[in-house]
Order: structure tokens, then sequence, then C-alpha cells
């Protein structure tokens, strides 16, 4: 059984956390910094779940490692169980195996039926400005551009400002 340590990189505490999870053992621990420019925010995590093999362990210090929320927290676990791995949380000793495994995934599914729905998941795609001035070229009403390439219309009006500025 391989033991994969997962720790984000947040404040100075952090840092501890992956000197920790060698301590208990993990025989790989990967670290994330969050918030870099271009990058997804859970790269390292998705890798580590894409990685992971039968037997193995995924172990955090803490469940919020794994995402903002208990929905984010599910969708990891369920993602270790297609894997036929499992997750070990050291804060609270917690293991997505067995009975207690149950229990937390039934915690966590009452949890996310309370989270509001993430406001990222609805968001409209940025509209480029060269879609925007081609469309207005091709005689097409800022309206209907907005329509089309699912932006406001004072994403439209922005966008042909800035362009003829």
């Amino acid at each position: 059984m391989l033991r994969i340590g997962y720790v984000r990189l947040r404040d100075e505490d952090s840092a501890g956390e992956t000197a920790a999870l060698k301590a208990l053992g993990c025989h790989v621990v990967r670290a994330e910094e969050p918030g870099l420019p271009g990058s997804d925010d859970f790269a390292v995590l998705d890798s580590i779940l894409d990685f992971i093999g039968s037997g193995d362990q995924l172990v955090v210090t803490r469940l919020g490692q794994l995402g903002p929320g208990g929905r984010a927290v599910l969708d990891v676990i369920e993602r270790l169980d297609q894997r036929g791995a499992s997750l070990f949380v050291t804060e609270c000793e917690l293991s997505s195996e067995g009975v207690g495994g149950r229990a937390l995934r039934a915690a966590l599914q009452a949890v996310a039926t309370l989270e509001p729905v993430s406001f990222a998941r609805r968001r409209r795609r940025p509209a480029a400005a060269q879609e925007i001035r081609d469309l207005q070229r091709a005689g097409v009403g800022p309206v209907e551009i907005a329509r089309r390439l699912g932006v406001s219309r004072m994403t439209v009006w922005r966008k042909l400002r800035a362009v003829e500025a």
C-alpha cells in the first residue's frame, strides 16, 4: 500500500504539515500552491487522483485540504473509490473505509445539500474583443452579439468602446 500525502500551502503552518505527513509514513508528499496565475487550483490533487492505484491511501491533515465544501470532498472520495483507493484524515482520524467511511459520506452528503450553488459553475465565458468586433462588422447588433456569445450586453458595449479607443 502506497501512502500519498497531500497539502495545500496556504500559510506558514502548511510547511509543517508536509513534515508531519512524512512522519506519518507517507511515501510521497505533494504540495500545492493555490492561486498561482494561470493555474488550476487543484491541479496537483487531480494528478494524484489520476495516478493513485488500488489499495493506496491519500493522506491529508484536514478535510478542507480537498476542496471548498462538502460536495468537493465527496467528489474526491468518489474518485478514490473508483480507483480502489482510500482517504485518511489525520486531524480527526477519519477514513473513507468501513463503517466510519459510510458515516463520513453521509455527513458530507448532508452538508453538501445545505451548500449554496456555486457561482463559479454559472459564470459566463469571457468574450474576446475580436469576436465581438467581427460580429459587429458582419452587421450583427449588440443585443444579438451578447446572446450568441453568452455574455451581457454591457460586456459587448465595453469591448466595443475599448476597441474604438
